[in-house]
């Protein structure tokens, strides 16, 4: 999870990119995640890419949710993915590690980049994987650069959703795959804040599933596989804030990212799942040519 909302002259449009970058910055990230893994017995010099899972995996249900996604998109090791809003870079080398693929990852907050690209190395990936800082809104890619454009709990920062998904489209090759996990509106508002993406509703912009849908056939985006997994968020969230509750947070775990609110995140996002203020959607979509 990476947000990377508007960042063009706009002074609004600036904050609103600084605000998020704020949001998700963690200072000595990367050796508050070494600590934790020494903590937890992990071995730095044979550490794999499913050892990091616990903290760079930052989106509902986990790898978990990313192993099913994979398995409805079948990637193929010579295709070169671009994962939007890579975050720390976990589905980025996970996808490089199980598949062989080529992966690249672009995320707006420059302290995530710079985590990313030394994970990837400490866990052998760094030739399969590389970093970019930069905006989803602006994308510095050429167009029909990627076989396969990826995301998960990115959009949830983007005001201008049309060109968001109009910028993943762009880059992705004529036939190519549009694969994404991510949080929309549900039928019931306001929610109740902080959540992971935003700590009030100053930074959170959530579409419908119908407004993306409308979006998604305007571009030419043509579904594959679509699934609506909010019950299994639901289960999820309510597992880890049992365990949470009972046993405290693992060294290796979201608390890293979320900081001292992490306990009411995961609490929030439980109550505004299970009042149908949230929807998760995942999908596969192929594209096609736009209306």
């Amino acid at each position: 999870m990476g947000g990377a909302p508007p960042t063009d002259s706009s002074g609004g449009q600036a904050a609103s990119g600084a605000g998020v970058a704020a949001h998700y910055t963690v200072e000595g990230l990367h050796e508050q995640i070494l600590a934790a893994l020494a903590q937890s017995g992990r071995p730095l010099d044979a550490l794999s890419v499913d050892d990091l899972a616990p903290v760079d995996a930052f989106h509902i249900r986990g790898r978990a949710a990313t192993e099913e996604l994979l398995a409805a998109a079948a990637l193929t090791a010579d295709q070169h993915v671009l994962d939007v809003g890579c975050g720390l870079g976990g589905t980025s080398r996970y996808l490089a590690d199980r598949v062989g693929c080529r992966v690249t990852g672009v995320d707006l907050t420059a302290a995530y980049c710079a985590v990313a690209e030394r994970l990837s190395a400490l866990v052998g990936q760094a030739g399969r994987t590389c970093f970019r800082n930069g905006s989803a809104l602006e994308l510095p890619f050429a167009d029909a650069s990627f076989d396969v454009v990826w995301t998960e709990h990115v959009q949830m920062n983007i005001a201008d959703k049309a060109r968001f998904y109009g910028e993943c489209a762009r880059v992705l090759k004529p036939g190519g795959q549009f694969v994404f996990h991510d949080i929309f509106a549900g039928s019931k508002q306001p929610l109740d804040y902080p959540v992971p993406w935003a700590a009030d509703a100053s930074i959170s912009h959530l579409a419908t599933v119908a407004e993306l849908e409308a979006l998604l056939d305007a571009l030419g985006l043509e579904r594959e596989h679509w699934e609506d997994t909010t019950d299994a968020a639901v289960t999820f969230f309510e597992t880890v804030v049992a365990r949470v509750a009972d046993d405290g947070w693992m060294p290796l775990g979201l608390q890293l990212l979320m900081g001292e609110t992490a306990q009411q995140k995961f609490d929030n996002m439980l109550v505004n799942l299970a009042r149908g203020r949230l929807r998760v959607v995942t999908a596969v979509l192929r594209k096609g040519d736009p209306r």
